[in-house]
C-alpha cells in the first residue's frame, strides 16, 4: 500500500535582493510552504528524491572507510521505524523523547522520528549532569535516546548519573557507537526495537502533537529555559534558507554542527534534506575531530561538497591550514553563523579560496533563522543578509518607536518561523511579545536595501564556538563567595572556539582569597562545564559607569589585550618590533599592532589568522597618547 502523492515544495527562486523576497512573498503562503508537519516534507523529498542519496556519515576520519549512506527512501523508512517504535512506547500518548545524539545519520533519524510521533527535547550533552537532569525533567520526557559507551565521547556515562533523578523517564534506548562497541548488559538497542516496526507508513496517519520539538536555550540560569518548536517554525526556517541558499538536489552540504543546535538541525540540516541535496556528516565529534580537519580539504574533495557549513573560527583554522589553491574548487559558498563575523576574516578566504562566504543571524527562538545574506547576492561587509521571506524585521529605538534605515536599535522578528514561546511562559517577558514580536536583544540597524546589520549584543551572551554562554550564569557562582564584593564574565578571544569565558572579581575591604581558591569554589555552582571561566582575575575594582553598572567593554578590551600580548610572546615578537593596542571602536575590538619593525608585518599577519578579531598595522606614531 503506498501513501498518496504529497504536494511537491515549490522550485527555488532566485533570491538576490529585497525586490526578490518581496516577490516570493506576492503568492499564498501555501505554496511556499504547501506542508503542515516536518514528515509531510520529508515524505515529500522522498517520494521526489527516492534513490538519491540523503545522509552520507562519516564514521572515522580515514579516507580509506567506507562511509554509509542513507538514500531518501531508506532514510524515511528508518524515520517512520523509529517514530512507530516512540508511538508504541507512548502507550497511546504523544510521547516526549529526549535526545543526547551526536551529529550522526542515527542522530537525524531519531530526531525526526521523535517530531513524527510526538514531540523532541535535544539535550547538549556537555552540560552537567544535574542541569541535564533538570532540564529532562522541565521538558516531561518518558522516554530518553542516547549514544552508547564510546571511547571518544563520553555521553552514556552522563546517563547513568542522570536516571535515577529523573522518575519520569519510562524508557531509555542507547544507540551503539559501533559494531565493535557493546551496549552495558540489559541496555536497550534502539536500532534493533525499530526493526519490529513497520517501515511502510506511520501507524498514526495525524500529526501526534503541533509542538514539534522543545530547544533548550544555551546560558540559562535558575529553571531551564526551552523554547516550543512548531512544526511550521521548522519548515519556515528550514526552506526559508533552502531558498537563500539556492540549494538544490545537486548539492552536498558538510555540516559538523550538533543536533541539539538549531543550525545542526535546520538551518544545514532539514533545508539540506528538504530540496533533496545529500548532507555529509563529519563523524560524531563533528569538525572538533582534529584527525578529520586535519584532512578536512582532501574529505570535501572525495565527497564533492558544494557547501560548507562553519562558524567563523573554523575558516580562521581553514586558512591557518594554508591549503594550496583550488583544493576546494567544488565548493560554491561557505555558510557561516553562530558569532560575529569580522569581514576581514571573510574577504582573506574569499581571496584565498574564491568561494563566496554568507552569514546567518539566527536564533533558537526563530528555529535558527531570522536572515541570510543571499548566495546570487553579493556580500556585504558587516551584513547579515535579509529576512526570510514572510520575515519581518523592525529595529526599535530606546522610546519603543521603529527607527529609520540605518537608525541604530533592538532587533525585532515576526514570521512563521518565530517560536511560539517558552514553556514557562512567566519567562517570555522581554523576548516574546504579545503582538507577535520576537525580541532579539541584538543590536543593530537595517540599511535602505534591507540588509540587516548587528553592531553589538544587548544580553552580553559570551559565544563558545556556536554555544551561547549567559555571563550571569558564571557571576552568580562568583557572587556566592562571601570575600566577592562584585564579578564580571566576559569573552576572552580563542583561536579555536571564537571566545572563551573569563572573569574578574573585586573582593570585599579587608578579604583575602587567590583565584586557584575562588574556581574551585564556584566550580559546583557552574552547571554548564563549558561556562566554566578559564581564568579568574582578581582586580583592586571593577570598572563601573556614572551609575555604578560594570562597565564590560574595558574588560573585554583587558581580556582581548591580555590574548593578543601573549601571542606576540609565543610568537617571539619584543615590543622593541611591535607593541599591540587593543580599542573598543563603534564597530567592536579592534587590535592596533604599532609597528617599529617593518619586518614584522608578515609575522602578526600569521599571528591573526586564527582569531576572529579586526586588526591593523599602524607606524610607530599613530600610537594612542
Amino acid at each position: 500500500m503506498h501513501a498518496p502523492p504529497l504536494p511537491p515544495l515549490p522550485p527555488l527562486p532566485r533570491i538576490a535582493t529585497l525586490a526578490d523576497v518581496r516577490r516570493v512573498e506576492q503568492q499564498p503562503y501555501r505554496q511556499f510552504m504547501p506542508h503542515a508537519t516536518v514528515q509531510a516534507g520529508l515524505e515529500a523529498a522522498a517520494q521526489r528524491h527516492g534513490g538519491r542519496v540523503a545522509i552520507t556519515s562519516i564514521d572515522e576520519p580515514d579516507l580509506r572507510a567506507t562511509p554509509r549512506r542513507w538514500t531518501y527512501q531508506a532514510l524515511l523508512q528508518d524515520i517512520r521505524r523509529a517514530a512507530n517504535l516512540f508511538h508504541a512506547l507512548g502507550d497511546g500518548r504523544p510521547p516526549r523523547i529526549a535526545l543526547m545524539l551526536p551529529p550522526t545519520a542515527e542522530g537525524h533519524i531519531a530526531l525526526w522520528g521523535a517530531e513524527a510521533a510526538g514531540t523532541a527535547c535535544p539535550i547538549n550533552y556537555q552540560l552537567g549532569p544535574g542541569h541535564i537532569a533538570e532540564l529532562l525533567r522541565a521538558c516531561g520526557a518518558q522516554l530518553l535516546v542516547a549514544l552508547g559507551p564510546a571511547p571518544d565521547l563520553d555521553i552514556w556515562p552522563q546517563v547513568d548519573r542522570i536516571r535515577a533523578a529523573c522518575p519520569g523517564l519510562r524508557h531509555v534506548l542507547a544507540v551503539p557507537a559501533g559494531p565493535g562497541l557493546p551496549l552495558p548488559p540489559g541496555v536497550r538497542n534502539l536500532l534493533q526495537e525499530m526493526q519490529a516496526h513497520r517501515a511502510d507508513a506511520l501507524d498514526s496517519d495525524t500529526p501526534a502533537t503541533p509542538l514539534a520539538a522543545l530547544f533548550h536555550t544555551g546560558g540559562t540560569t535558575g529553571a531551564p529555559k526551552l523554547a516550543q518548536h512548531s512544526h511550521a517554525n521548522q519548515l519556515h526556517a528550514a526552506w526559508g534558507a533552502a531558498c537563500m541558499f539556492g540549494t538544490n538536489e545537486h548539492d552536498v552540504v558538510l555540516s559538523g554542527f550538533p543536533m541539539f543546535h538549531v543550525a545542526g538541525s535546520f538551518v544545514y540540516g532539514l533545508s539540506t534534506l528538504l530540496s533533496g541535496g545529500e548532507l555529509v556528516l563529519p563523524t560524531r565529534l563533528g569538525l572538533r575531530n582534529a584527525a578529520f580537519m586535519a584532512r578536512y580539504a582532501e574529505f570535501v574533495q572525495q565527497h564533492r561538497v558544494t557547501f560548507l557549513a562553519a562558524v567563523p573560527t573554523v575558516m580562521a583554522s581553514l586558512l591557518s591550514l594554508d591549503l594550496p589553491t583550488g583544493l576546494l574548487g567544488g565548493v560554491r559558498g561557505l555558510l557561516t553563523g553562530g558569532s560575529p563575523l569580522p569581514n576581514e576574516l571573510a574577504a582573506a578566504f574569499e581571496a584565498r579560496h574564491g568561494i563566496p562566504v554568507r552569514n546567518i543571524l539566527g536564533m533558537t527562538e526563530s528555529a535558527g533563522v531570522i536572515s541570510i545574506e543571499p548566495l546570487a547576492g553579493p556580500r556585504t561587509p558587516g551584513s547579515c543578509g535579509l529576512p526570510l521571506p514572510y520575515t519581518q524585521v523592525q529595529v526599535q529605538r530606546e522610546d519603543g518607536t521603529p527607527a529609520a534605515p540605518g537608525q541604530p536599535g533592538v532587533l525585532r522578528v515576526r514570521g512563521p518561523n518565530v517560536s511560539p514561546g517558552y514553556t514557562d511562559a512567566a519567562r517570555d517577558a522581554g523576548t516574546f511579545e504579545a503582538d507577535g514580536w520576537l525580541v532579539s536583544g541584538d543590536i543593530g540597524h537595517v540599511d535602505e536595501a534591507g540588509r540587516l546589520f548587528v553592531t553589538g549584543r544587548a544580553k552580553d551572551v559570551i559565544i563558545r564556538g556556536a554555544h551561547n554562554i549567559d555571563p550571569g550564569l558564571i557571576e552568580s557562582a562568583l557572587l556566592r563567595h562571601p570575600a566577592v564584593l562584585m564579578a564580571a564574565a566576559v569573552g576572552q578571544p580563542d583561536a579555536y572556539a571564537g571566545e572563551l569565558p573569563v572573569a574578574f572579581v573585586s573582593l570585599k575591604p579587608g578579604a583575602q582569597l587567590d583565584a586557584q581558591s575562588l574556581a574551585a569554589f564556584a566550580a559546583p555552582h557552574i552547571a554548564e562545564r563549558p561556562a566554566m571561566p578559564k581564568r579568574i582575575d582578581i582586580l583592586p575594582g571593577i570598572p563601573v559607569t556614572a551609575v555604578g553598572k560594570v562597565y564590560k567593554p574595558a574588560l573585554r578590551v583587558l581580556a582581548t589585550q591580555r590574548t593578543i600580548d601573549e601571542q606576540l610572546a609565543a610568537a617571539g615578537i619584543t615590543p622593541a618590533q611591535a607593541r599591540a593596542e587593543v580599542r573598543d571602536e563603534a564597530g567592536g575590538l579592534c587590535v592596533c599592532f604599532h609597528l617599529h619593525d617593518e619586518a614584522a608585518a608578515p609575522a602578526l599577519h600569521m599571528l591573526m589568522k586564527p582569531f576572529a578579531l579586526r586588526y591593523q598595522l599602524l607606524p610607530a606614531a599613530a600610537a594612542t597618547p
